[in-house]
């Protein structure tokens, strides 16, 4: 049985059990809850306990990877400035739109109550802050300090300092340093795998608790989660789409038809590198682009520019914002696309589902939210993964449609100015 699979087995199992328990007697679904709630919760910290090394580690090592890719030309400082920009305009379209989609559906007061007794202590929320207040403090005083207290958006400032000055110090002391780092990670991720192989104990404990308490609400809105992330998925597909007409300069009706194959092996794989040699193919034949751009933007956008995992971030805080019945304020909803824009590029190459606490809690974080929900969201959360696949290769071609312009252009341009031409 695939782990996904098993983690589902544990959702279904434990929500069917508490279910049942509630509709025979809510007292001992109460009672049985607060046996099992304690399961639950050590799951939960033995999940968030890798998110402060792995996040410093992911964070320096993306910027100096980036670096690296940067300095092999234009074409590939081009291609970086186009994934960053896809990344914030999918984030910031995600910060708008998510919170006014969830306000859509009904929400059950009950399910704070449930939450917070079955995933959080307290579920206390950050009291309201000036902007001044919240400037100075994403630069830490005390970068030990931020990591011991989990204040994420300083410790990413922290490190992306810390990773843009490894690229000034002498090549094998960076090197040396950026090994480092990229060990840490390596074993964070190794912890997070034997953490997950218990996966499917902890979303039954923390599943159960919840539907004892507050019934079908919490299923209910777990499905309300999932249909909005794939809802969010197509509508930021769907802008590569007007990107590659209105910046890179293509045909609508040709572009959609030279997606269409590798978007079908996106969907059956669920695989951005699976889908790779289709794109290569399509932007060659079908579209034309010069066989430099294919070559470099296309393998970089693949690990860079993962335009819905910036989506799935912000989705998930408008989510816990919407069960808590708490309202975002634009501040925070900008801070939190920066943020999941930067957490996106440093998270290059992981699997989802290894770095989906990782990643989420940031962002979630950032904006005073609570951050239980979180492991019960990870069991759903691959439900949409071939939405998000197709999102993510529909933005690699589409990138790959920008840069091919400009170097068109650069070379019309040299044609020009050369006296021999």
């Amino acid at each position: 049985m695939s782990p996904t699979a098993r983690v589902l087995g544990g959702l279904a199992a434990g929500a069917t059990l508490g279910l049942v328990l509630a509709a025979w007697n809510p007292l001992a679904a109460a009672r049985v809850a607060d046996v099992v709630q304690p399961i639950g919760k050590l799951w939960l910290n033995a999940l968030q306990m890798t998110v402060v090394p792995l996040v410093l580690a992911l964070v320096v090592v993306g910027v100096n990877t980036a670096s690296d890719a940067a300095a092999s030309g234009r074409i590939a400082r081009r291609a970086i400035v186009v994934f960053i920009l896809l990344l914030l305009l999918g984030a910031l379209f995600t910060a708008a739109a998510a919170p006014a989609l969830f306000s859509l559906f009904p929400h059950n007061p009950a399910l704070r109550s449930a939450l917070d007794h079955a995933v959080v202590s307290g579920a206390q929320q950050a009291g309201p802050v000036s902007w001044s207040t919240s400037l100075i403090a994403m630069i830490p005083s005390n970068a030990i300090m931020a990591a011991a207290q989990s204040a994420m958006v300083p410790l990413v400032v922290f490190a992306l300092f810390l990773g843009f000055a490894l690229t000034r110090i002498a090549p094998a002391r960076r090197a040396m340093l950026v090994e480092f780092f990229q060990a840490i990670a390596d074993a964070m991720i190794v912890i997070v795998r034997w953490v997950l192989w218990v996966a499917p104990l902890g979303v039954f404990a923390l599943i159960l608790g919840v539907c004892a308490r507050s019934g079908l609400s919490m299923l209910s809105a777990l499905g309300v989660y999932v249909l909005a992330e794939i809802l969010l998925y197509l509508a930021v597909t769907a802008m590569m789409y007007g990107v590659a007409v209105f910046w890179g300069g293509e045909k609508f009706a040709r572009f959609v038809a030279a997606l269409l194959p590798p978007q079908a092996v996106a969907i059956s794989t669920q695989s951005s590198l699976a889908s790779l040699p289709a794109m290569l193919e399509s932007a060659e034949r079908r579209l034309g682009y010069p066989k430099q751009v294919n070559a470099l933007v296309l393998p970089m956008a693949v690990t860079l520019c993962r335009l819905t995992s910036p989506v799935q971030y912000l989705t998930s805080a408008a989510f816990i914002a919407w069960a808590y019945g708490v309202d975002l304020s634009a501040a925070q909803l900008v801070a939190g696309a920066v943020l999941a824009v930067v957490i996106s590029l440093g998270s290059v190459g992981l699997p989802g589902a290894v770095t989906f606490i990782a990643t989420n809690l940031p962002v979630a974080q950032s904006m005073g939210l609570p951050v239980g929900p979180l492991g019960l969201m990870l069991a759903v959360d691959t439900l949409p993964d071939a939405f998000a696949t197709l999102g993510n290769v529909t933005a690699d071609v589409t990138a790959a449609s920008v840069v091919a312009r400009q170097s068109r252009a650069d070379t019309a341009a040299s044609a020009n100015t050369d006296p021999q031409a």
